[in-house]
């Protein structure tokens, strides 16, 4: 559910013009609360805490909603020079690099630099005044684009979008062998492995875990083939896209912990290159690309 009027913030608050449908009923107040639930698709637990909070105000044929309110970033900021990718009111993508993961871990305080402490720099910096809240992850060493929701109205919309598959993902990866044309689905359950505390695998008793294939190209033959194959996941599951591939007998160049060698490549060759979803307000499809990182290119150069 979405929006397609003109919308416009100052300051904490989302000024929109709803138009006839709220300015000639009678009772006003009622049909606000309609309008903002059914046409503007504001998530119920929203919709109450801003009616709580005074945080609805219509003058005239104009609707406020206190969407921007000051909130602490949650996070300590530790600058590093993010590259944006896009951004507005509602969402930001950034690139996260090759040995940077996406969150700190809780239990360490002062531990590596994460994606989510630079964000923290970057939101200081200018100004923002909202929680850091990413909506998805990637591994350590994959790069590719994060996407952060930036109030609590993307942070609901965005979540939905998540848990119905509705945002789409796109990877390129180099493996090692020569994938078929025919290999164009892997549907296997992935679980964890008993044996090994970082490792998921396969497992008939895992979550179900679907990745689409498409093989782009293909370089030699034999043991020693490599394929370049582009991705998309149906799913999300920790490593997904390793452990299919690996279980396929494709693993991935670098990715040590599944089949792959680390003279092959410095990290495992996976790289998200596409993002897309729904804006939260506008309903508008987004689509982020994310250029190959140097040493992807290079590999890819040198092959």
């Amino acid at each position: 559910m979405s929006w397609k009027g003109t919308w416009k913030r100052r300051g904490p608050w989302l000024e929109v013009t709803p138009g006839r449908e709220i300015a000639t009923d009678e009772n006003r107040a009622e049909a606000v609360d309609r309008w903002l639930l059914n046409r503007l698709g504001l998530p119920d637990k929203l919709w109450r805490r801003l009616r709580h909070e005074k945080g609805i105000e219509l003058t005239g044929d104009r609707l406020r909603l206190a969407l921007f309110p000051v909130v602490d970033l949650g996070v300590i900021p530790r600058w590093y020079d993010l590259k944006i990718l896009y951004e507005d009111d509602f969402c930001l993508v950034v690139h996260k690099p090759a040995g940077m993961a996406v969150h700190p871990d809780g239990g360490v305080k002062d531990g590596p630099l994460t994606l989510d402490h630079a964000v923290a720099s970057y939101y200081e910096i200018n100004d923002i005044h909202t929680a850091v809240r990413h909506i998805h992850r990637l591994d350590v060493d994959t790069t590719g684009p994060v996407l952060y929701a930036k109030n609590e109205f993307a942070l609901l919309k965005l979540d939905e979008q998540m848990r119905a598959k509705d945002i789409g993902r796109r990877y390129v990866a180099l493996v090692r062998g020569k994938v078929p044309p025919s290999l164009r689905t892997l549907d296997w359950p992935i679980g964890k492995d008993r044996h090994h505390k970082q490792r998921r695998r396969v497992s008939p008793t895992g979550q179900k875990a679907v990745t689409h294939v498409e093989v782009g190209e293909v370089w030699g033959s034999g043991p020693s083939a490599v394929s370049l194959v582009y991705l998309t996941l149906e799913t999300g599951r920790t490593h997904q896209i390793r452990v299919h591939l690996s279980h396929a007998g494709y693993p991935l160049l670098g990715d040590v912990l599944y089949g792959g060698r680390a003279v092959d490549f410095g990290r495992q060759a996976l790289h998200g290159e596409r993002l897309t979803f729904c804006h939260p307000l506008s309903g508008e499809t987004i689509t982020v690309e994310d250029a190959w990182p140097d040493d992807f290119q290079k590999l890819h150069k040198q092959l």
